[in-house]
């Protein structure tokens, strides 16, 4: 039975980087029980993220796997999370933002449901809109000013991978965000071109909720992102995750009465967004009257 204590987001990637650790050192699950003089069914619990671990148990992990000083701590760091509730992981945490927290999520999910009310997604966004929307900080070198362009470019192989199947993409994108100019007008012609060309990939669906729609609950809630996840070797999934962004960190929600709001708000945009053909005519349209592309 799966542990109702703490936030499931911490355990799991836990346990996803210390799974890929142990396979990298081409041990099994007995091999490390007899190592670590514990039981084959300790192991599989903390890679499984079926309830939490402790910090002591996740370094002699490390320590057995011949794991980077600095990824062992961040793994430590992580373990000692797994016992809160709802999480709150800040840039700037023990658990440090090169450790991509979100990105393991993402690519593990098999339906991602986006509601972005200001700016494209980042999965869908182009080189240069990426580039426009990720300000160096200041005295950055060339490489640094690239470098999260070229993660969040890197991110959006998942949506043409081909093994494992790509996941569901559903985006409810605000109008605003089509008429925001962002990196000039050229930059934004050809996002939109861009958005156009992915709306027609058989797992991915955008549509535009108008602005007549008014101060819905989407609106209300801000941008959010849902993660639902398959099935696997499991009798029941992984739960929903909700994941939202700000300056300063990122807001993991994962029990049923934190997520639940948020599926009614995506109900609530589905109800008032307008269709994928017609979303993608009134792309087109303010690309040609708003950007002049």
């Amino acid at each position: 039975m799966v542990e109702a204590t703490g936030s499931s987001v911490p355990r799991r990637q836990l346990g996803r980087a210390l799974r890929d650790l142990r396979t990298e050192a081409c041990m099994t699950l007995d091999g490390v029980a007899e190592a670590l003089e514990c039981s084959r069914q300790k192991v599989w619990r903390i890679e499984s993220g079926l309830g939490p671990a402790r910090g002591v148990d996740v370094r002699a992990m490390c320590e057995l796997y011949g794991a980077r000083r600095e990824l062992t701590a961040a793994l430590v760091a992580l373990a000692g999370e797994t016992r809160g509730r709802g999480w709150w992981h800040a840039y700037g945490d023990p658990v440090p933002d090169w450790f991509d927290l979100h990105g393991g999520l993402e690519s593990a999910a098999c339906r991602l449901r986006v509601h972005a009310g200001a700016l494209v997604p980042a999965l869908l966004q182009t080189r240069a809109y990426a580039a426009a929307t990720c300000p160096p900080r200041p005295g950055a070198t060339d490489e640094e000013r690239d470098r999260p362009v070229e993660a969040r470019l890197l991110r959006q192989g998942l949506l043409r991978r081909r093994l494992p199947r790509p996941p569901r993409f559903e985006v409810m994108l605000c109008e605003a965000a089509l008429l925001r100019v962002v990196g000039g007008a050229e930059v934004m012609a050809g996002q939109l071109r861009h958005l156009v060309e992915a709306s027609r990939l058989p797992h991915v669906s955008i549509r535009v909720l108008p602005l007549a729609a008014g101060a819905h609950d989407g609106a209300v809630a801000g941008s959010f992102v849902l993660l639902d996840f398959p099935l696997g070797l499991r009798v029941d999934p992984d739960p929903p995750v909700v994941y939202q962004e700000s300056l300063t960190g990122a807001l993991y929600l994962d029990r049923p009465a934190e997520w639940a709001p948020y599926e009614r708000a995506w109900a609530g945009l589905e109800a008032l967004a307008l269709g994928e053909e017609e979303s993608r005519r009134l792309i087109v349209k303010i690309g040609e009257e708003a950007h002049h592309g």
